[in-house]
């Protein structure tokens, strides 16, 4: 099969359906008839000798074969996309796009308040859209164009993707302002006999500050573990509950931070893009405005 033969919007259509596993969704995304859709799929089908997707009650499930093209299929549409836009200037004062972005919440309060105000100012038709993405889908849908950024500590390896380190941060200890056993200092001994909160997307397994410990011989007890930042802090401002954490960007009320009576290494943020957005106007615009407000 050469790639003269086929209609590259069959592979428009495949992309589709693969991230709607279902016909009429897929339709609706594209602003075309269901038969249209079926009738692109057939031919694709009949061309890469396989069925491509399964009918099922629930979805339209890919074959091994759908798995094993779809990466390669959404890098080549991403890069066709970026090409035509490569000669596009961009104006941030009359562009009307949104740009996508993987993070979770504590890499939201390092950027967006700073960004969200850059935008209004420089670029107020754009928007944003930020939502957590699993790492091992993150590089996938950065090639696919689905994500234009992802912001995570140091970790991603995939080859494709390009990346700039970000404003660290270091970790602090949290307690209530009028905690009986905690005064302006913290000493390791105060620190092991506090009762501590961890957050984790994981149901199970040490963070970076248990693993510190460890490394010293010592182990601190959980007495909550949770996975969202957003309500650790009103629990500590009601309870005798210690938390740490990277320090917040925005002050938080009738709590005090405390500096670690031991060595833990800093949180590192890394802005992370697809190579073949690297020459796109739009997207190298965002990078230096990331890079200028939240950089090293």
């Amino acid at each position: 099969m050469r790639l003269n033969q086929v209609d590259l919007n069959l592979f428009v259509v495949f992309d589709t359906i693969y991230a709607e596993r279902n016909l009429t969704r897929a339709a609706e995304v594209l602003s075309i008839t269901q038969p249209a859709v079926s009738n692109a799929l057939n031919r694709l089908r009949n061309t890469l000798h396989d069925q491509l997707f399964v009918r099922t009650p629930q979805a339209m499930v890919p074959t091994p074969v759908a798995d094993n093209i779809i990466a390669p299929v959404r890098e080549a549409l991403q890069l066709l996309n970026t090409s035509v836009q490569e000669g596009d200037v961009f104006d941030p004062l009359q562009a009307s796009k949104v740009f996508n972005f993987s993070m979770n919440d504590v890499a939201e309060s390092m950027l967006l308040p700073e960004l969200m105000e850059h935008l209004q100012q420089v670029a107020p038709l754009t928007a944003v859209s930020s939502h957590r993405v699993n790492r091992a889908d993150v590089a996938t849908e950065l090639a696919s164009g689905l994500l234009d950024f992802a912001i995570d500590v140091p970790v991603l390896t995939d080859p494709n993707l390009h990346h700039i380190p970000l404003r660290g941060a270091r970790y602090v200890c949290m307690v209530r302002q009028d905690h009986p056993a905690i005064g302006d200092t913290l000493t390791l001994d105060q620190y092991l006999a506090l009762e501590h909160i961890h957050i984790s997307g994981r149901r199970a397994g040490q963070g970076h500050i248990d693993l510190a410990l460890n490394n010293l011989g010592y182990q601190r007890k959980i007495q909550l573990r949770t996975s969202h930042y957003l309500v650790a802090p009103q629990i500590v401002q009601r309870t005798n509950l210690a938390l740490t954490i990277p320090l917040p960007a925005a002050p938080i009320s009738n709590v005090k931070f405390l500096e670690l009576p031991f060595d833990v290494p800093k949180l590192d943020w890394h802005l992370y893009w697809h190579k073949s957005a690297d020459r796109d106007q739009a997207s190298r615009w965002m990078r230096e405005s990331v890079l200028a407000l939240v950089g090293q």
